[in-house]
């Protein structure tokens, strides 16, 4: 929903996959998109499934704890790709081709088969963990050299098995694990970006932080949009850093 968020203030018009149930909460949220112009008509809507909710509590000093209910998206499983090869988005004999930003709320044997599915060999793959306790649930694009992984450094750490101290190295370190592309971000300090054995680190602009949960998802969302109108990769990644830090100051709406 962030990345669809920060999607929609550059200009695009982005589509959800994923499960919606039909009580209360969940036409509030199918409200809200529409309001917004985030496109819902893919979106799983469910009889039975109640709506998932999430929720962060942050102090002065960033994130305290953050729960994220997805039991729905869970038990939904593969019954929100179906938009891909049905014909509406795409299908077995005409993939999908434009870019899509996968999470790691998903089951880690429905992002197995993303991973080796033909409906998304064509697209651009953009992937993210969701939290660094789903970090691990993205090693199959890595073992499969699939995709570009956005993560941060506790995230990298997880995936590679050690500790890393800047992003620099550990974005090399996902390229040696197997990733495809891999950007790397440690908070305030040097993000990097990894791909063809070539890495570039940026450090973000400097600013009073008042909200943490949502940066990374905004980063994410940042670069899509700067690589989608041509941006080179250093300025992609420039773009990405001052759109999180704007994000994480205030200065822009939920």
């Amino acid at each position: 929903m962030n990345i669809a968020m920060t999607l929609r203030r550059f200009g695009l018009q982005p589509a959800v996959l994923t499960a919606i149930g039909k009580d209360e909460e969940g036409q509030e949220l199918l409200r809200a998109c529409q309001k917004m112009g985030i496109l819902t008509e893919y979106a799983y809507l469910s009889e039975d499934l109640l709506t998932d909710r999430y929720m962060a509590v942050e102090g002065a000093n960033g994130l305290i704890a953050a729960i994220a209910d997805a039991h729905s998206l869970e038990a939904a499983g593969d019954k929100i790709l179906r938009p891909l090869g049905d014909g509406r988005l795409g299908s077995m004999s005409a993939p999908f081709q434009g870019p899509i930003a996968l999470d790691g709320n998903l089951t880690v044997s429905l992002l197995e088969d993303i991973s080796i599915s033909p409906l998304f060999l064509q697209a651009d793959l953009r992937v993210a963990p969701a939290s660094p306790g789903k970090a691990e649930r993205l090693l199959p694009f890595i073992n499969r050299t699939r995709g570009t992984l956005y993560v941060n450094l506790e995230e990298a750490g997880y995936l590679c098995q050690r500790s890393f101290d800047d992003s620099e190295t550990a974005a090399l370190a996902l390229l040696e694990r197997g990733a495809h592309r891999a950007l790397v971000t440690d908070g305030g300090k040097a993000a990097s970006e990894a791909s063809q054995g070539t890495v570039i680190t940026k450090t973000p602009p400097a600013v009073l932080v008042t909200r943490v949960t949502g940066a990374g998802d905004t980063f994410m969302a940042a670069h899509i949009v700067a690589e989608i109108r041509g941006k080179t990769r250093e300025d992609a990644l420039v773009d990405a850093l001052q759109a999180a830090a704007t994000y994480v100051s205030g200065e822009t709406s939920l």
